[in-house]
């Protein structure tokens, strides 16, 4: 499957591939970048790697992902950012990580308002989902950023989530129709 290479202001959201492997792994080896994600844990060279290539199966099984996030000025490796839906999932989520370096800058926003483009308006999807661990302030005010409502918190994979919902635009949330 061909995955698109989408285009923001800063940022080139492209395929994950081998040349990023070194930063991917980096990231995922860190506590911080891993703390509110899966257990919490940091993975090993090996576990990134399998990581990597379920984020890229993905495409093929769910015809989206996770697109590698480049700076378009230097093409330096920022993070991961996309769509997702693994089996067990509640709907259909839009997720980022960063490497600590490119935080509180921006990025995470940026990406997610074209993964959210290109979920409403090439998947044509109603609703897209973030789930995030009570406690990640930082992700809950990007989600905010992106116009998402704190619809529900939940227990999952062993810990207290919020559950944010985005709505297409040409569709009312909730709270407008209520």
């Amino acid at each position: 499957m061909l995955i698109p290479t989408l285009e923001t202001a800063r940022l080139r959201l492209t395929a994950l591939t081998e040349a990023h492997f070194n930063d991917y792994a980096a990231m995922l080896a860190d506590p911080e970048s891993t703390r509110w994600v899966g257990d919490g844990q940091p993975l090993d060279r090996m576990n990134a790697w399998r990581s990597m290539a379920m984020l890229l199966g993905h495409w093929t099984l769910r015809g989206c992902g996770m697109w590698a996030m480049e700076l378009k000025d230097t093409g330096q490796f920022v993070g991961r950012a996309g769509l997702m839906c693994p089996e067990g999932w509640p709907d259909l989520e839009l997720g980022w990580m960063l490497k600590p370096e490119f935080r509180h800058h921006g990025y995470a926003t940026e990406a997610g308002e074209a993964a959210l483009q290109f979920a409403f308006n090439q998947m044509h999807v109603q609703r897209v989902i973030s789930l995030v661990r009570i406690g990640n302030e930082a992700s809950d005010h990007v989600a905010e950023r992106l116009g998402a409502e704190l619809v529900d918190n939940i227990e999952f994979l062993g810990g207290h989530t919020h559950l944010f919902a985005y709505y297409a635009p040409h569709r009312m949330s909730r709270q407008a129709a209520g």
